[in-house]
């Protein structure tokens, strides 16, 4: 993907200044959220088994729950546990072309799902032992792994506690 350069890359820069100027309030003075958290985030995947399999048994995120989708007959609706509360689930859509995974406008770019040092070490591990391609350390990001599932979703395993970005507290 093409990245801005020059004078291009600088008025997207002073549009993102503006934009913080005008929109970003400091933590004192910003409102409560009206929200409780994430229940869930639902994907779609191609195949249920490989999905289940990928999850649980490569990320260490338990199965809680399969059932019939309540909206298309033949359809599963899945979940898995990722911590805090919070769950990843997953449709399928039996019989429906699905293309092949596209980083585009409403498309997810990655999940950053927060692990704590023990479990970043362990994923690493696992990846490179069953050979599974993924991004590390190695590029300049120390407490990032990132890895496609196999429906082609981005997963960021971030060795980073829960409302802290870079080692800033957000909330």
């Amino acid at each position: 993907m093409p990245q801005p350069e020059g004078p291009e890359l600088e008025a997207v820069r002073a549009r993102r200044a503006q934009l913080r100027d005008k929109h970003l309030r400091p933590p004192q003075t910003r409102p409560a959220t009206s929200a409780r958290g994430l229940h869930h985030a639902a994907l779609i995947c191609r195949d249920v088994e490989e999905t289940i399999r990928f999850y649980q048994e490569v990320l260490g995120f338990p199965l809680v729950e399969l059932v019939e989708n309540r909206d298309y007959a033949g359809s599963s609706h899945f979940f898995f546990d990722i911590g805090n509360g919070n769950l990843l689930g997953f449709f399928d859509f039996p019989g429906h072309d699905h293309p092949p995974f596209s980083e585009t406008i409403g498309g997810v770019q990655h999940l950053a799902i927060s692990v704590t040092a023990e479990r970043f070490a362990a994923a690493k591990a696992t990846f490179e032992a069953a050979g599974i391609d993924y991004l590390g350390p190695d590029r300049g990001v120390e407490d990032s792994l990132y890895v496609r599932d196999p429906n082609g979703v981005g997963i960021e395993l971030y060795n980073e506690e829960l409302g802290v970005f870079e080692g800033e507290r957000l909330l």
